[in-house]
């Protein structure tokens, strides 16, 4: 992986382990159930953010590899494996 992708990566990780933290205790405490989603919904978007990175990474290195070396169907095959699975994830 690119070392500033990573970085990146990991940093929002460590945001979100704590924003999961969080919503267990705010689950816990019986906190306000409108509150529950907001902070839900902030999770399920620091996920999609690292999602974006390890993508961005992908396409940045191995789809241009696996097209110099003569793989193209295999990267497409991926891609749009990738991308139907993130349609589903949207319904």
């Amino acid at each position: 992986m690119k070392q500033n992708l990573k970085q990146k990566a990991i940093r929002r990780l460590k945001i979100l382990e704590g924003q999961i933290r969080g919503l267990q205790r705010m689950v816990e405490e019986n906190e306000y159930c409108i509150d529950i989603l907001r902070q839900s919904l902030a999770v399920k978007q620091a996920l999609s953010s690292v999602e974006d990175l390890i993508l961005e990474n992908h396409l940045s290195t191995h789809v241009v590899e696996q097209i110099k070396s003569g793989k193209e169907a295999k990267s497409t095959k991926e891609i749009l494996e990738i991308y139907k699975l993130s349609k589903r994830s949207k319904i």
